[in-house]
């Protein structure tokens, strides 16, 4: 029997629901960086508009001539200029070739200035030092070390807010990316490498963050949540996540790291001191010198 061809509303479902994605990505309303909640982000939206409004000097003339050139000169009109040997105009010349030279010029240097006012290893203004977070991308999961506090978490990541944050990444497996579109750009996690990345939420809130790199089955599902809570919320917090039951050894990350599922969030009340330099370093042949879990090897060897 042939199978019966899809009507309408089924072919339109598919393409409605990218559409969806697509529109809550980048809206005002939605989780992009056009709503930012950060000098960061709000630095790569002003960078973004400038760029549309230079572009649109030369793009818009194009769209909005090209219907009227059309119809000036369509198949039969007749009282449009003829002028078969009219080759050359100073006015036109200096104007089309003129102002996209202009245009170039003026993206390029301003996007020379703000690559370098946003560099994510550039430290954030600010009375305080910057808070400091490790994170570890794990399959399907991320986890955030404090390493001041001696707690961590997974896959939920919390900030003081009005304090920058520097936020310290390497991965225990393939290349991720982590990318809080309201706070900042993405900055990829690699295997033996560490990347740095300075952000900073301006107000209490709660900012979905994810893994952006395209590495396997199931990476769309590698979200975390990102919680900005004022200073006294967070030491609240902080006394909470101690009280936790689990703490995170050596032991404890080989566990987690070697589990390749979706983790619900989750807190360790203490942490193993260097844990983030251990995974890091051993990509590189180091085994248990800043671990001593008992029988622990290093296992990417």
């Amino acid at each position: 029997m042939p199978t019966p061809l899809p009507d309408s509303t089924t072919m339109r479902a598919p393409l409605v629901g990218a559409l969806a994605v697509c529109v809550s990505g980048c809206s005002p309303v939605g989780f992009g960086f056009l709503h930012p909640a950060g000098p960061v982000a709000s630095a790569q939206r002003e960078l973004f508009f400038w760029i549309v409004g230079l572009s649109l000097v030369v793009v818009l003339p194009v769209l909005l001539l090209t219907p009227v050139l059309l119809w000036r000169y369509r198949y039969g009109q007749r009282q449009a200029a003829y002028r078969p040997r009219w080759e050359f105009s100073l006015p036109l010349e200096t104007l089309s070739w003129g102002v996209p030279v202009l245009v170039v010029v003026l993206l390029g240097v301003l996007t020379w200035e703000r690559t370098r006012q946003l560099d994510p290893y550039r430290p954030l203004p600010g009375p305080a030092p910057a808070f400091e977070v490790q994170a570890i991308a794990l399959d399907w999961k991320w986890l955030f070390i404090y390493p001041q506090q001696g707690v961590a978490t997974v896959n939920e990541l919390v900030i003081p807010s009005g304090r920058s944050v520097h936020l310290s990444m390497t991965s225990a497996t393939v290349m991720q990316s982590l990318m809080i579109p309201r706070l900042a750009g993405q900055m990829y996690a690699m295997a033996g490498m560490q990347t740095e990345q300075y952000l900073q939420a301006d107000a209490p809130g709660e900012f979905a963050g994810r893994n952006t790199q395209f590495n396997g089955f199931g990476f769309q599902e590698q979200n975390f949540k990102t919680r900005a809570l004022e200073p006294q919320g967070f030491e609240q917090w902080l006394e909470e996540t101690r009280q936790a039951q689990a703490t995170l050894n050596c032991t404890s990350y080989l566990q987690l790291s070697q589990t390749r599922s979706l983790a619900p969030p989750s807190r360790y009340s203490s942490l193993q001191p260097g844990l983030f330099d251990w995974v890091m370093h051993s990509f590189h042949g180091a085994s248990s010198r800043a671990c001593e879990a008992p029988g622990l090897e290093n296992p990417h060897e």
